[in-house]
């Protein structure tokens, strides 16, 4: 997909100050890779994704709720009952954020992180899609408002990759080489406190000063953490949530089930105690499993895994009013595209097609198959110039665009 983008294009380019394939072979989930300002193409830094205005207009006029932010200290998350309380009149919620609250504990010395920033401020929406579908992978951003000489969180590690971009202030990183490389979601630091802690002891593998514009790539398990100088830091974190053999294996597993040797009863009176009995069994199921596994399918693994990332991703966000005028008055010389990052499948049986998109599917005549491959392709297309006879695809768009399957160009 990112093939015939130009690093001027590429969204990755504003993150990391390497080509894209350089990207891929030496550091993607492999080595950190620092990027100065100076290296990357962003227009003024980051500073078009969020600023100190933007944080300050989300904190008090955005209605901000809980888990939106969170507040630490002292490495410690503070309850959010400290800063949240009642909307006020006409407003029935129990967890906005107090904007005075936050002023006064962020004085204090207390870290702001506001969570989710790829759903809520429009620049990271925009951004946040376009840097997931270069990668190919959900992802999610967090900002972290630092006060001055301040360290919100203790050294630890992330169980998904991330990049650090600089917005304003500086802060200084120290990061350790893993104590568990390539840890899965089940295996948070806090079950290696003790090595994590006794590993920052020692010597750093890169210790740096992010200045605004700065990025830094962090694959999952490296140790980290920041400090902040004399003022005060802002910095986005994009997490980016891994596909691993792991994954793969679970959706093997699962497709296991399938296999009656597999789903058999152990022999009764079976002793899991007795390493004997213990070690026929397991090499009877290892010989079952490699036999099944030389027979999946791996189109229904694959499909499998879609299942597992189409949740975690959202398409672009569409305007519900302004698409469903855009329908009621279609014409043949309007022109749509796919909703961009809208992930979909399509099968097609004799007489009818099948478009299953997240969380719901869509039955369609057979006949609209070569239209319906061209409008999901990605590019713009006038509706009269569908391959569709009369008023069909008028018909046929204006349902694509109630589904928000597809919207308007431009």
């Amino acid at each position: 997909m990112t093939t015939a983008l130009t690093r001027h294009d590429s969204a990755l380019s504003r993150a990391v100050a390497v080509d894209r394939d350089e990207f891929a072979a030496v550091y993607w989930g492999r080595e950190p890779l620092l990027s100065r300002a100076a290296d990357l193409g962003g227009p003024g830094g980051f500073t078009d994704l969020l600023s100190s205005g933007a944080v300050d207009e989300l904190l008090s006029r955005r209605g901000l709720r809980t888990p939106f932010l969170r507040v630490a200290q002292q490495g410690k998350v503070l309850p959010a009952g400290r800063y949240t309380g009642g909307g006020g009149a006409g407003a029935e919620v129990a967890d906005q954020v107090y904007d005075e609250q936050v002023m006064r504990l962020f004085a204090n010395g207390a870290t702001l992180v506001l969570q989710g920033l790829h759903r809520l401020w429009p620049p990271l929406v925009h951004f946040t899609g376009r840097l997931g579908a270069e990668l190919n992978r959900p992802l999610q951003v967090n900002a972290y408002l630092t006060p001055p000489s301040s360290q919100g969180f203790a050294t630890h590690y992330d169980t998904h990759d991330v990049f650090v971009l600089q917005v304003e202030g500086t802060k200084r990183w120290l990061i350790h080489p893993p104590v568990l490389p390539d840890p899965l979601e089940k295996q948070p630091w806090g079950g290696r406190a003790d090595e994590v802690a006794a590993t920052a002891e020692g010597s750093p593998a890169l210790d740096v000063e992010l200045r605004p514009g700065d990025a830094l790539y962090l694959p999952r398990g490296w140790l980290h953490s920041a400090r902040t100088t004399e003022g005060r830091s802002l910095h986005l974190t994009v997490g980016i949530r891994g596909l691993t053999r792991y994954a793969l294996v679970e959706e093997l597993l699962g497709l296991a089930m399938a296999d009656s040797r597999l789903r058999a009863t152990l022999p009764y009176g079976f002793d899991p105690c007795d390493p004997e009995a213990v070690g026929a069994e397991v090499t009877a199921t290892v010989d079952a499993l490699r036999s099944w596994l030389t027979t999946a399918d791996p189109a229904e693994v694959g499909a499998r895994l879609r299942d597992r990332i189409v949740p975690a991703t959202r398409p672009a966000p569409l305007s519900p009013l302004a698409q469903l005028d855009f329908a009621d008055r279609l014409a043949a010389s309007d022109e749509i595209v796919l909703r961009p990052g809208l992930s979909w499948s399509l099968t097609r049986t004799e007489e009818e097609m099948t478009l299953r998109l997240p969380g719901r599917t869509l039955t369609l005549p057979g006949y609209c198959e070569t239209a319906v491959r061209l409008v999901l392709d990605g590019e713009p297309h006038e509706v009269g110039r569908l391959p569709l006879d009369g008023s069909d695809s008028v018909v046929l768009v204006r349902r694509l665009l109630v589904e928000g399957v597809v919207v308007p160009a431009g």
